[in-house]
């Protein structure tokens, strides 16, 4: 999964989009049977494009106001938007994200969960273009003495990290054995409270984290590691007409300005980087 940056700017145009969004944790006796969107773009529920998340993971989606919003909502508003129904979220464990789990079942339509796109992923959904550009960032409590991810073995500090992401994957490539931690909030308290000294995972996290003066006095980035990778979105494994849509609006977003605009609301300065087109993913057959 997971990787990295900050946020924040006032888009007019997607406020309306966002105010559609629905939150709920499970699927409900009441709900629509499958239907179709624009297009004739399937859906698992009649009028909405139900998109498996987990929560919190700030700035890509969290909970604020009692709405769940954040970069990748407001992506996936876009494509709502375009089909002509509402983006409904549901809160799922992050695990099922790489097996495809929920998409197979018929629970979700999309999945949007700042997901790196991997080989190994690939292999059980189909991934969009890629929307977003990475990095993972060591995190550490400036009291320990910590100034380099070496360090943590060097000092014998303990290290977490989110479980079943790539932030956790990297730390135990690099021969660490990190306390796993179940969510992002989860990890913070995990530095918070004592638990780790130092923490890894996606940069935009760690960026939500520092704007907090609390969190700014008490912590310090020592380690940005640019692992190369992007985000993606995944649909059900050859539902090529939702790829096609999710891509467009992805596309779109990129050459009217829209994108440029959320990404500064949720994530931060845009970098030249982020202007170019994302490079087409095939669908894996």
């Amino acid at each position: 999964m997971n990787k990295l940056l900050g946020r924040r700017a006032r888009a007019l145009a997607v406020t309306g989009v966002t105010a559609g969004l629905v939150l709920v944790t499970a699927c409900s006796s009441g709900d629509e049977g499958p239907g179709k969107a624009a297009g004739g773009v399937p859906v698992v529920r009649a009028g909405k494009l139900t998109t498996c998340t987990h929560l919190p993971y700030p700035p890509f989606q969290s909970e604020i106001d009692g709405k769940v919003q954040g970069f990748d909502v407001s992506l996936i508003d876009l494509v709502a938007k375009n089909l002509g129904v509402k983006q409904k979220v549901l809160d799922t464990p992050f695990e099922n994200f790489k097996t495809g789990a929920f998409l197979n079942s018929g629970q979700c339509d999309l999945a949007a969960a700042g997901m790196t796109i991997t080989p190994e992923r690939k292999k059980n959904v189909d991934f969009s273009d890629p929307y977003f550009d990475a990095t993972q960032a060591v995190l550490v409590d400036k009291k320990s003495g910590i100034g380099s991810l070496a360090d943590i073995k060097a000092k014998g500090k303990k290290l977490g990290a989110q479980a079943q992401t790539t932030g956790e994957e990297y730390a135990k490539g690099k021969g660490y054995d990190p306390v796993s931690f179940e969510s992002s909030d989860a990890v913070l308290n995990g530095l918070r409270t004592g638990q780790v000294q130092a923490v890894v995972i996606d940069y935009p996290v760690v960026q939500g984290w520092l704007k907090d003066k609390a969190n700014a006095d008490a912590f310090k980035v020592v380690d940005n590691l640019n692992t190369g990778e992007q985000y993606g979105f995944t649909v059900k494994k050859g539902n090529t007409k939702l790829l096609a849509a999710i891509n467009k609006a992805l596309t779109d977003a990129k050459a009217d300005g829209t994108y440029k605009k959320l990404y500064e609301k949720w994530i931060g300065p845009y970098p030249a980087s982020a202007a170019a087109s994302p490079a087409a993913s095939a669908p894996a057959a």
